[in-house]
């Protein structure tokens, strides 16, 4: 089977939107790489800032912002059934009680803090790649790809964190909310330097015949 055009796009929207509910999913888990500490939703939110650049470089500013909002619509959708999962009430053989509210109770504010930081940071990045490619007249993928993705990760990490973290208990305090922050923002600026091959690869695939 030949993919077209239009396929590729499908499937990295389907990367998007899936890198996208994962990061929340397992987001709530503050995991130790050995030398800093950070949400394991680092492992697969990074993948959306890359695949909005890749359709953003071929299919322009409008397409990419429908990418952002399918997963504005996503993440709407699974707070909602979430939410409602979390609200109906146990019957007698569940076996799950606590751990089911504690777990998912928490996973819904991931969801609202993540819902806030994506919009933003999202909208700063389609804007900042359309800027940096206006301003090096189409030129220079590695930059904008940088530029544009280093500034809204900052954004989306400074936000996210504070608003499903801060105070979740006695030891998130706005001290220990930034200590995360600092090396999170840069392990992300990391993975933002390393997947610029990956752009360039995923640019390629998406315009090849």
């Amino acid at each position: 089977m030949k993919l077209t055009t239009e396929n590729k796009t499908n499937i990295l929207t389907g990367i998007f939107v899936g890198a996208l509910v994962a990061a929340n999913l397992i987001g709530l888990k503050i995991a130790n790489f050995g030398i800093f500490e950070a949400s394991v939703g680092i492992l697969a939110f990074p993948i959306t800032f890359l695949v909005t650049d890749i359709i953003e470089e071929v299919h322009g500013k409008k397409k990419a912002k429908e990418v952002v909002f399918i997963g504005l619509l996503t993440l709407v959708f699974v707070l909602i059934i979430t939410s409602i999962a979390v609200l109906l009430p146990f019957a007698d053989r569940s076996m799950v009680k606590e751990e089911y509210t504690k777990i998912f109770g928490t996973t819904i504010r991931i969801f609202i803090a993540s819902i806030t930081a994506f919009v933003i940071a999202q909208v700063h990045d389609v804007w900042a790649f359309n800027f940096w490619k206006q301003k090096t007249d189409g030129k220079f993928l590695w930059l904008r790809n940088n530029l544009s993705t280093i500034v809204s990760q900052f954004l989306d990490t400074t936000l996210f964190m504070f608003i499903a973290f801060y105070g979740i208990s006695a030891s998130f305090t706005v001290e220990y909310t930034f200590s995360l922050i600092v090396p999170y923002w840069l392990i992300k600026v990391l993975f933002a330097l390393f997947d610029t091959p990956f752009c360039y690869l995923g640019v390629r695939w998406l315009k090849s015949k």
